[in-house]
């Protein structure tokens, strides 16, 4: 699996290995202990899989959700870093994604919320995770929040 650009040191080899773990085993890849860096305990997460707005390879992203009314919310903090997170950019350029949570597999759309319903999902999200409120205090860009939505057949 390539390293991931966005991540630093330590903290890049840690999620690439939650990545792994999600591909081989994602019952028990889905529930996530953040203490690992840091965090406060076991969390909920899916996987994304982008295509790279530069290369065209797969990307797989592991990433905080929060259910949302049939779909996933996300948020694109990037630990409160500068710039986006490589995964959002390229959701931006090539919306239609793969979703697995746990080991459901779907294929999804990302649309990237404005207005009122940002604001509502900012809230929802960092009602379940108060830290992505203290990356946003990290940095002067917007924190992106993306809705997942997954596509029937």
């Amino acid at each position: 699996m390539p390293d991931n650009p966005d991540l630093p040191g330590n903290i890049g080899t840690i999620i690439q290995a939650h990545a792994k773990q999600y591909l081989e085993d994602p019952e028990a890849a889905h529930h996530w202990d953040t203490s690992v860096i840091g965090g406060s305990g076991t969390v909920p997460t899916l996987l994304l899989t982008t295509k790279g707005r530069k290369t065209g390879k797969e990307r797989h992203a592991p990433l905080l959700c929060v259910e949302d009314d049939g779909g996933y919310l996300t948020i694109g903090s990037k630990g409160g870093a500068p710039n986006h997170p490589v995964w959002f950019l390229n959701l931006r350029d090539t919306p239609d994604c793969e979703v697995r949570v746990g080991a459901a597999r779907s294929k999804a759309r990302a649309r990237i919320l404005e207005g009122k319903e940002r604001e509502r999902a900012w809230k929802k999200g960092t009602d379940k995770h108060p830290v992505f409120q203290s990356y946003q205090n990290r940095t002067e860009r917007q924190i992106p929040v993306i809705r997942l939505e997954p596509l029937t057949v």
